[in-house]
């Protein structure tokens, strides 16, 4: 009797759980078998987890709990590289911060799951090996001095060195040189080489300023002197036209008294004052009063 209002007890749970389990396992598999993949990201769909496609952004569909789908970013990421060493060409120690900028070609993305599982172990086992190692080589390349003067190129240098050193599903769209620190005993020999240049530059520049002033001064005395003899030679060839223009007068003059005696006489009358000399000779006349005889 026991055993069988058990046995209808036990029938009846049974019934009431079977449907109840049913529908939770319908809803899990209804909702286990839609995923999305944001703009940005590609997604590696594999089933029993063997890579059977890829899913481009927006709504998908899987087989519940046999197809998985794991997102991979193809936007761009920085990988910073804060305490690289390395010896520049003369022999100095540096300690460089550098940062690479680098991305996942969409169509790559198999690639990168079926030999990294992810990005992060990507950037361990390819860029982490590959940067220390190229800014090491090619800053070797330069001395102290002209990796500082010529930064742009020797980023240029690095960038080229670690794309070709580089195989795998990623793109080095950039490398960045943001720092260079050399050791304190360096730094000051610049520091007292460039001051040392600017106190040459000085100098240099103080010397030319004189130059220049004593040029100048030498053009004015030069313009003063210039100037001078010009007026020395016009006061001379002025002085020379007047007396040759006097002698030339005093010539004329002579010649028409000579050839006129009655113009001495003239000249004589019209430079008298009208007085008679107050002592005069036995023989002598009296100027003016002679009177022709006809």
């Amino acid at each position: 009797m026991l055993k069988n209002d058990l046995s209808r007890v036990s029938t009846n749970h049974l019934g009431k759980i079977i449907p109840v389990s049913i529908l939770l396992l319908l809803l899990i598999s209804l909702y286990g078998s839609w995923y999305t993949v944001d703009q940005g990201e590609r997604g590696v769909v594999l089933r029993n987890g063997k890579i059977i496609d890829t899913a481009e952004p927006g709504l998908g569909f899987k087989i519940p709990l046999m197809d998985t789908v794991v997102k991979i970013s193809t936007q761009t990421h920085t990988a910073s590289y804060q305490a690289l060493q390395a010896y520049s060409r003369d022999q100095q120690p540096a300690t460089l911060r550098a940062s690479v900028t680098f991305s996942v070609p969409p169509d790559r993305v198999e690639e990168v799951y079926a030999k990294f599982k992810g990005i992060d172990s990507m950037v361990s086992r390819l860029l982490d090996r590959q940067v220390p190692t190229q800014v090491e080589n090619i800053f070797g390349k330069y001395t102290a001095i002209s990796a500082v003067q010529e930064r742009i190129k020797f980023g240029i240098d690095v960038t080229e060195a670690i794309t070709k050193s580089i195989k795998g599903p990623v793109t080095i769209t950039s490398v960045q040189i943001e720092n260079i620190d050399f050791s304190n005993a360096y730094e000051k020999s610049v520091e007292d080489r460039m001051r040392a240049e600017v106190e040459v530059q000085t100098q240099l520049q103080n010397l030319e300023k004189e130059r220049v002033s004593a040029q100048i001064a030498v053009t004015q005395a030069q313009a003063e002197a210039d100037s001078q003899l010009a007026r020395a030679i016009a006061e001379a060839e002025s002085i020379r036209i007047k007396g040759n223009a006097e002698a030339s007068a005093i010539k004329m003059r002579a010649e028409a008294l000579a050839q006129n005696q009655n113009l001495v006489e003239l000249t004589k009358a019209e430079r008298w004052d009208g007085k008679l000399p107050s002592t005069m000779l036995p023989t002598g006349t009296i100027p003016f009063l002679e009177v022709q005889k006809k």
